[in-house]
This record gives C-alpha cells, structure tokens and sequence, in this order.
C-alpha cells in the first residue's frame, strides 16, 4: 500500500499531504433530513485506517462537523479535524467569535479545534479585523490550536501577517484551471511559513475520464453545486473546447503513467511550491476513491508530463484577480453565479448620520472624529469626499510597519467610507498619498495602482509629517457617484 505523504501544517499538527473535504455532505443533504452521523462515521474509518487522517469541514458544511464528531467519540484522537467559520457580514463581537467557537466544539466533542479557518466577505468592512482579534484572544485561551484563513487575497494575507496575526493556512482554489495561487501568493505563504491548502483540485469532478470528448453540458447534467461552480471556471478560462484541450493532455499523460486523471491533476497541485495539503471531496456512503487517491503518492510527474502540462495550461485564459476573488466581485464563480445562496446583503461598513444642507456623514466612530469635528466622509449631492485616512483601526495601527499593508487597509477604509455612502471604488476620481518617507512611495504607488488600475483617477503623492507614531501613508479620496 502507498505511504501516504504528511507535512507539519503547524507546531503540534501533523496532517496527511491528501486531506478528505467534507463539503460534499451539505450537497447530500440537500432537500433532505440530516445524514445518519453513525454509519455516515464510520465511512470516515476506511479513509482513517488508509492513512488519510486529515478531514475538512466548515459550520455549514451542513451536519459534517456532527458526522465528525460521531467518529472522534469512537476512536479519539485517530484525526486531524480542521473546521471553519464563515459568519455573515457586518459586526462581530467577542461573543459571536466566542459562540462560533463553542458552537464547533460542541459539534466536534472537542476541548480544543485543531486549526479554525475564517473566511471574510468584505475587506471594506473593518469588522473581519474585530473578528480575528477575538479569534486570537480564544486562541491564547487554547480552544483553537491554530488559526488559519479561508479565500483571502494577496494582500490582505500581507496585511494580516504583518499585523502580528499568526496564520498557519490559507484555503484557496488552485487547480491546473485555476493558478491564481502561483506566483505572488505563493512567495508570501513561503517567506512567512503560511501553507497552502488547495481546493478545487479535480473541479467538482470534470477533471476527470468522464468528460473527456463529452459534449458541453447545459445545468440539467450538472448534478452538484461543486459542478455548477467549476462549470462556471471553465467559461471564464476559455470555453469547453479549450477545457477539452486541457483533458486530452491530462489524458494522455495519465495513460503514459499508468494512473488516473485525477492522480495527474492532483499530483502537479501538490508539486507546486507552497502547497502544504490538496483537499479532494468525499461523498462518504456514495462512492470512495481511497485506492486510486494514495496512488499520487507513487507518482512522479516526469519532465515531459510537465511541460505537455504547461503547454496545454497556456492555452486557457487566467481566472481573473487573486484568491478568493469569485467571492467578493463579479464575475462570481459560485454555483449560482451569484452570492445569493451565500448572502442575504452586505451591510454598510460604517454608520451613517444626517448633517446640515443634505449633508450625509459616515463615521467610524474614532475618538479623533469628535476631538477634531470631522467625518470619515461626507455625501453632498452626488459627491463623496473621504477624510484623509490612515491604518487606524480602533488603537491599532494594521500592518505593522510594511507601507504596502498599511495603504491597503487605508484604501480598504475609503472604499468601506464610499460604500456607506452609496458610492463604489470606481466612482473615485480623485486621490492624494501623504507618506512619512519617500522610501515607501513605490510600495505604496503599487497597492494604489492595484485598486485603482481599471478607474485611474487623478492623483497626487507627497512626502509629510505624518501626526501619530507607526503611520507610513495617509490618503484621502473624492468620488462623484455615476448615474446620478
């Protein structure tokens, strides 16, 4: 039998290199009652006892987190147990973070979560930051071992490490499909000790034997909502025919080998720098795919098998933006196309208040805004002037003393200040940067240019004495509101 490959993930866990994901569970208990969490259990067993030790589920995974809890009260300790949280937009107090936390424990019969992954929906809402402080503080208390995150970008990674967050993880999409992960994202994860955990492998599954030369399906053939997401990566990267393109190789490296697609697609992900683990879906009591799993770790993708890879690779359009993007901004590659069966609303960042003349402010609350009688920004008429704005977040500076990080989360304040006020980044047509030194002013340019690249407002940038310890960068913004 194959020895299955494990990597420390972070000090104290150990996970196997193949990690079974439990998503599937919600699709199987879709219009139907709860799977039965006893022979459901034990199906987990078989994959336990081939070595695969390391399970993945979130809060709504539907019942996964009880199915695994059922198993871990009959054979304790046998598996690592990784969950995450994926709270609604808007506020997020100690308690919430705390009831989340107790909630998973609860299902898991667990004292303490092995890793607790967090997912945020809007960077423009500074509350993903409350969320992870609170996170941190149960994390000294010993209820999370490790704290790991979920779908979040480049730079919000950067901004996070550099605030002094210890992230063990990041769960992102990467697949043949789907790069987005290579390059930049892969550089921060190596330099700052973050693993990879790779979603998405197989793409619901169309990765495989079965849709080579199959004709492009309409939804009715699409039976999960792991297909209907990925159908939707195929589009963005090409088109069928493109995709079929990319099967033919994969085919045909998989005949050459000796193995199955599937080994093929998931054995280059778990090549790839930076990748710790590859999570591959489990519908337990359906169908296994144990045996053919633990052949990747026999496998050795040979110098033609990669470059026949790379070539057919080129040939797909990239899937646009950076990890987690499908969920946070058009074109949204879920299942729905749309967030709808992820999200009711995305509540403004910050409260709003009317002032004199139609005036409306939207405020952040800050001590400052009273002190010195100003708003975070202030609506009149289809003008939205923002205040400038630094990497405050309550008595934190965020980002530490990285430039880039701390214009982030500057620019991610203005856009939450815009969106409060019904306007949107686009509607930006003016920006000035203040920086402490002109040593950061690239840094600082390239994170503007990121966010702005598509709407390239006017701009100025000087150096200034920045008022407060820690501050690099301030900015400030106008915005006239399209359509109005």
């Amino acid at each position: 039998m194959s020895t299955v490959e494990r990597i420390t993930l972070a000090p104290g866990l150990e996970i196997s290199r193949l990690i079974t994901g439990l998503w599937q569970i919600a699709d199987m208990e879709r219009g139907r009652a709860p799977l039965d969490p006893g022979p459901t259990a034990a199906q987990m067993g078989k994959y336990v006892d081939a070595g695969l030790t390391t399970f993945d589920m979130a809060d709504h995974y539907g019942s996964a987190e009880v199915i695994a809890g059922h198993f871990d009260r009959a054979r304790p300790g046998q598996a690592q147990l990784l969950t995450k949280w994926v709270p609604p937009p808007g506020p997020i107090s100690a308690a919430d973070a705390k009831e989340a936390v107790e909630h998973a424990l609860a299902r898991l019969g667990r004292e303490r979560i092995d890793l607790f992954q967090f997912h945020a929906w809007n960077y423009a809402d500074p509350s993903y930051i409350d969320a992870l402080l609170h996170l941190r503080a149960l994390q000294d208390d010993g209820v999370i071992g490790h704290l790991g995150l979920t779908n979040i970008d480049t730079a919000h990674l950067r901004l996070l490490l550099h605030s002094g967050f210890r992230i063990a993880s990041n769960q992102v999409c990467y697949s043949l499909l789907d790069r987005r992960a290579r390059g930049e994202m892969t550089a921060l994860c190596e330099a700052h000790g973050v693993k990879l955990l790779a979603f998405g492998t197989l793409a619901g599954g169309l990765l495989t034997e079965r849709w080579v030369s199959a004709p492009e399906p309409d939804a009715d053939a699409l039976k999960t909502w792991s297909q209907m997401k990925y159908k939707r990566f195929i589009d963005a990267a090409g088109g069928w025919g493109r995709f079929q393109k990319l099967l033919e190789v994969v085919q045909a490296t998989a005949r050459r080998l000796g193995v199955s697609m599937a080994n093929v697609a998931t054995k280059a992900i778990l090549d790839e720098p930076g990748v710790g683990a590859v999570i591959v879906g489990a519908r337990l009591g359906e169908t296994s795919h144990i045996d053919d799993n633990l052949r990747i770790f026999d496998l050795e993708l040979d110098d033609e098998a990669t470059a026949a890879i790379e070539e057919a690779v080129a040939g797909l359009e990239p899937i646009p933006g950076d990890c987690g993007d499908e969920y946070r901004r058009p074109p949204f590659l879920t299942a729905s196309g749309d967030l709808s069966h992820h999200l009711d609303r995305l509540p403004a960042p910050y409260p709003t208040e009317e002032g004199p003349a139609g005036r409306v402010r939207a405020v952040s609350g800050t001590v400052w805004e009273y002190i010195a009688g100003y708003a975070r920004a202030v609506r009149v008429g289809d003008r939205i002037l923002v205040s400038g704005t630094t990497s405050t977040h309550g008595p934190r500076v965020i980002g530490g003393n990285d430039a880039a990080s701390q214009a982030t989360f500057c620019l991610d304040k203005i856009e939450g200040a815009l969106q409060s006020l019904g306007g949107r980044i686009e509607d930006v047509v003016r920006t000035r940067i203040y920086v402490s030194t002109l040593d950061v002013w690239e840094d600082v340019s390239r994170v503007h240019g990121a966010r702005f690249s598509a709407v390239r407002p006017a701009n100025t940038l000087v150096q200034s004495g920045l008022i407060g310890d820690g501050y690099l960068v301030e900015i400030e913004a106008e915005a006239v509101v399209a359509g109005e």
